[in-house]
């Protein structure tokens, strides 16, 4: 009972085993086309921000390092996807997982950034997802993917947790962490809902 009031006490209790259950839900939005949901940019915060206010009992260049692999291997498994299916994985029915929407912006980013959009994709939600998956279905050389995409995974894994980190070490922010991951948590499924709600505000008004 004491564990479920204290819930930093089960945070901590995990040690290295959060970072193995953070690194597996990286993965799994990199490289699985839909993955798109999962939260991300608040998932690397908050690590940083447990392990800078003390909660997650790991070095924090560990975590980067975890992280950072994590979204490289996610995004080789989203690039073969592509590869191996072609366009036809973009061609499947709309659903609540996949939105053809999604492909459409996926493919203007594409178009904006070029090979740099491998880079950039994974500061933003849904594109992480989508964009190793088009490159594969567009033939990138992989030898130019692979370079970008380390780039782009390794910015990205170091820098959101570190951000965490440091504010993890601000009094007020380590005193009420529990409650600031929470809300990073809620806060990271709003854009999965206003999306949900967006597609079925048009599907209806289309019948």
């Amino acid at each position: 009972m004491n564990d479920i009031l204290h819930p930093e006490d089960i945070l901590a209790s995990l040690g290295p085993l959060a970072l193995v259950i953070a690194s597996l839900i990286v993965i799994a939005e990199t490289g699985l086309l839909l993955g798109f949901f999962l939260p991300g940019d608040s998932l690397l915060f908050t690590v940083g921000l447990l392990i800078g206010g003390g909660v997650i009992d790991s070095p924090i260049w560990l975590a980067c390092l975890m992280i950072s692999v994590s979204a490289v291997i996610g995004d080789q498994i989203g690039y073969f996807i592509g590869l191996k299916a072609g366009p036809a994985v973009f061609k499947r029915e709309d659903s609540k997982l996949f939105s053809h929407k999604n492909v459409e912006r996926t493919q203007a980013f594409f178009a904006k950034y070029g090979s740099k959009a491998v880079i950039f994709a994974h500061y933003v939600p849904i594109m992480r997802t989508f964009i190793p998956v088009a490159a594969g279905v567009g033939k990138m050389p992989y030898r130019y993917y692979l370079r970008y995409n380390i780039i782009g995974a390794f910015s990205w894994g170091i820098s959101v947790p570190l951000i965490g980190y440091f504010l993890g070490n601000v009094a007020f922010i380590r005193e009420h962490v529990i409650v600031v991951t929470l809300a990073l948590v809620a806060l990271s499924f709003i854009p999965v809902i206003l999306e949900i709600v967006k597609s079925r505000t048009k599907g209806s008004s289309g019948k």
